[in-house]
C-alpha cells in the first residue's frame, strides 16, 4: 500500500477572521482566505490547477464547487465539492493531497468554507442525528455530557473535581484563544468562572462548548521536490488518516462512551505513516477537535497522549498548556478560535503550519523548535474523525 509521507507539500496558507461575520458573505470569506494564501506561496491565482473546497451549510444557490468558481474566478479547472460533517476542511486538505501525490496536478488549492450565523439555526447545525429508527432527537452538548458524567464514573472523580479537570481545558484555551488575533473570542477566564456558568447540559457548562463562527482557511499544496522552487520553508504532509463509523456509537452494545473507534483508527492511520510510536513524545504541538472541553480530554486518551485514565494528571501538571510538554489547541481551538465547520480542518492545519514556520500569529504562542504538528477533527454523526500530520523536514 502507497503511503502519503513525503510527497506532498504545503507552500501556503491563509485564514479568515472567525466570528460573527456580519460583515462577508460565502465568497467574502473565500477570497479572504485564498488570497493570504496566494500571497503566502508567491504564486498567482492562476497558477491554480484544480481546487477541493469543502463545506457543509452553503445554500442551494452554492451547490456544488459554485462558491469557489465564482468569488475567485477558477475558470476552466476542475473544482470539488466535498462535505463530511465537522471533518469536512481535512476532507478538502485529504483530497487535495491526492490530487497532488497521482502526479496529476502541481499546483493545487484546498479550501474550506462556512456562514453558521446566516443559516438561522441555533448551534452548529450539526450532531442532532438522521436515523429516527435508532435514536430520539438529541443535541450535541447532550450527546458529549454523556460521555463526560461515564468519564467520571469510571475514574472516580466526584462532580466537583470533574467539573474541575475539565473547566481547566476551557481556562487553557480561552487563554490561547486572547492571543490569537484572527479567533472569535479573545475573553481570558478563571476557573470560578467556568465552574459557575449556566448549564447547557449538564455537567458541559457555557464555557465547555465552543463558539458558533463564519469563517474560512485554505492551503496550497504542491509536489514535496518542487516544494523549495516556492519557499525556503515548505511545510510536508506526514501522513492523512479518516475513520468513519457505520453506526452510531451510542447503539452499539458495551459501548462505554470513552473508547472512539474512529478516534483511535484516524490517529493510528496517521501515525504509521508518519513512523510515529509515541505520540505523547514525537509530537511536538496537537490542534484537535475541541467542540467540548470533554471531547479535548477524551482525545488526550484515544490519540495515546496521556494514559488511559490519566487526563486529569497531565491536565493538573501543565501538560497540555503552552509551556507544557505536549501543547494543545495553542491557537485556542474550537473552544475560541471558532468552528465554521467546512474551515475548521485547514484553520487548525493552518495554526500548526504556522508554528512549525516559527511564524505563529502572536509571539506569545509561538512554541520553540516545532517539527512535528497534528490537527484533527472529529465529528457526526455517525462519527468520523480525520487526522493529519505535518513536519518541517522532509525524510
Amino acid at each position: 500500500m502507497e503511503n502519503i509521507k513525503d510527497k506532498v507539500a504545503i507552500i501556503g496558507m491563509g485564514c479568515a477572521r472567525f466570528g460573527e461575520r456580519w460583515d462577508a458573505g460565502l465568497d467574502d470569506l473565500a477570497i479572504e482566505a485564498a488570497y493570504e494564501a496566494y500571497e503566502d506561496a508567491g504564486i498567482d491565482p492562476k497558477d491554480i490547477q484544480a481546487c477541493w473546497f469543502g463545506t457543509v451549510t452553503a445554500p442551494a444557490i452554492g451547490i456544488g464547487g459554485t462558491h469557489a468558481t465564482n468569488s475567485l474566478k477558477l475558470d476552466r479547472i476542475p473544482v470539488t465539492r466535498v462535505e463530511n460533517w465537522c471533518a469536512t476542511g481535512h476532507e478538502a486538505l485529504r483530497n487535495a493531497c491526492f490530487g497532488v501525490a497521482s502526479g496529476m496536478y502541481d499546483v493545487v488549492l484546498a479550501l474550506g468554507v462556512e456562514k453558521l450565523k446566516d443559516t438561522g439555526f441555533p448551534g452548529l447545525g450539526t450532531g442532532r442525528g438522521m436515523g429516527p429508527v435508532l435514536e430520539a432527537r438529541r443535541t450535541s452538548p447532550g450527546s458529549f455530557a454523556l460521555i463526560a458524567t461515564r468519564y467520571f464514573h469510571t475514574y472516580g472523580l466526584s462532580q466537583e473535581e470533574g467539573k474541575t479537570i475539565i473547566g481547566k481545558i476551557a481556562v487553557k484555551n480561552h487563554y490561547n484563544g486572547s492571543l490569537s488575533p484572527k479567533a472569535h473570542f479573545h475573553n481570558k477566564i478563571t476557573l470560578e468562572q467556568v465552574i459557575k456558568a449556566p448549564i447547557i447540559a449538564w455537567p458541559l457548562g457555557l464555557f465547555d462548548c465552543c463558539g458558533n463562527s463564519d469563517g474560512s482557511a485554505a492551503a496550497i499544496l504542491v509536489p514535496a521536490k518542487q516544494a523549495k522552487k516556492f519557499r525556503q520553508d515548505p511545510v510536508y504532509i506526514k501522513g492523512i488518516g479518516m475513520s468513519f463509523d457505520s453506526l452510531l456509537p451510542h447503539t452499539r452494545p458495551k459501548f462505554d462512551w470513552l473508547t472512539w473507534n474512529s478516534l483511535v483508527d484516524s490517529s493510528q492511520q496517521a501515525y504509521q505513516q508518519a513512523g510515529i510510536r509515541s505520540p505523547r513524545e514525537q509530537i511536538d504541538i496537537a490542534v484537535v477537535h475541541d467542540c467540548f472541553t470533554i471531547t479535548e480530554l477524551i482525545i488526550y486518551e484515544n490519540f495515546g497522549f496521556s494514559a488511559r485514565g490519566g487526563a486529569k494528571g497531565d491536565i493538573d501538571a501543565g501538560f497540555f498548556e503552552l509551556g507544557g510538554g505536549l501543547p494543545v489547541n495553542t491557537d485556542g481551538g474550537l473552544k475560541c478560535f471558532g468552528h465554521p465547520i467546512g474551515a475548521s480542518g485547514l484553520r487548525m492545519t493552518y495554526e500548526v503550519y504556522k508554528q512549525i514556520q516559527g511564524k505563529a500569529q502572536s509571539p506569545e504562542r509561538q512554541l520553540k523548535d516545532v517539527k512535528l504538528g497534528l490537527s484533527h477533527t472529529f465529528g457526526g454523526p455517525p462519527q468520523v474523525s480525520a487526522v493529519a500530520i505535518l513536519g518541517r523536514e522532509p525524510g
